[in-house]
């Protein structure tokens, strides 16, 4: 178990508290009927190697139900690489992926995608020729075919889900324009939408803020804490200033362990936080 030691008042006490929770609820030990009613991920014993460098080493780690948990952790830290192995995109070198109540490490990417994990990655992926409607359209599960996009017309039900949708995230009056005239904001917000009107069980969120304005990075996070009503939501960011106004437990990440957990005050009071990320 990844721990720090440091005095009291830097929040250690809080810190390693936070993390032997995990040690309790470890799938291999418990039933899946225990641990599944609180967390919905639990990575056990996961490792990643390249070449010969571990890029992700973790132990036990677990996202609860309903949670907005926030990434952080230096360049190389192994965030990206986490989400990878969770998605399905990397198999890990080691240790078991658990999701949902059940085991999903050797399941393939596409069908861990289908089970309910939705990831958005750093650059938005939106089809640029499409409307903002029409990239919903082609989102809405079941109609990825040429066949159900020729053939089969909209439905009433699909149209409102849709447009309430894009009312959510404020682009009810993009609605018929290409997604190549949206800002870069607005973009990330329809890369954000085509994953949630499929209902994921867990978002994985890779640097939503990253190339926003101030105005967008204030807006995208207001829309995250909205969707973590109905979602289980992880934030992979380097914006302190965005987790700041997320305002919601921080694990922070260090040549592939899980170095501490905690709100981002506690975090930036830990001189060893600090000295790895922050590079003091």
């Amino acid at each position: 178990m990844s721990t720090i030691e440091t005095e009291k008042d830097s929040g250690t006490e809080i810190i390693s508290e936070s993390l032997k929770k995990y040690a309790e609820f470890r799938p291999s030990v418990v039933q899946s009927s225990i641990w599944s009613k609180k967390f919905v991920l639990f990575v056990e014993n996961l490792s990643v190697s390249f070449d010969g460098f571990k890029a992700v080493d973790i132990p036990q780690y677990g996202i609860e139900h309903g949670e907005l948990r926030v990434i952080i952790g230096p360049n190389g830290a192994g965030k990206t690489t986490f989400c990878d192995l969770v998605s399905g995109k990397t198999k890990p070198s080691t240790g078991r992926v658990y999701f949902d109540g059940k085991e999903i490490t050797q399941v393939e990417e596409s069908d861990i995608a289908l089970s309910g994990i939705g990831r958005k990655f750093q650059t938005p992926t939106v089809f640029d020729s499409l409307t903002t409607y029409e990239n919903l359209l082609l989102a809405l599960p079941g109609n990825q075919g040429w066949k159900s996009n020729l053939f089969q017309p909209e439905s009433k039900e699909e149209v409102e889900k849709i447009d309430e949708i894009l009312e959510k995230v404020s682009l009810i009056d993009q609605r018929e324009m290409p997604a190549k005239s949206l800002s870069h904001g607005q973009r990330q917000w329809l890369a954000i939408s085509a994953l949630i009107i499929s209902k994921p069980k867990l978002l994985l969120v890779d640097e939503p803020a990253a190339g926003l304005t101030d105005l967008e990075t204030e807006q995208t996070a207001d829309l995250l804490l909205e969707l973590a009503e109905e979602h289980t939501i992880v934030v992979i960011e380097h914006d302190m200033d965005f987790v700041r106004r997320l305002g919601k437990t921080v694990t922070v990440l260090n040549e592939g362990q899980v170095l501490a957990e905690g709100m981002i005050g506690e975090m930036e009071r830990n001189e060893q936080v600090m000295e790895a990320y922050l590079g003091r």
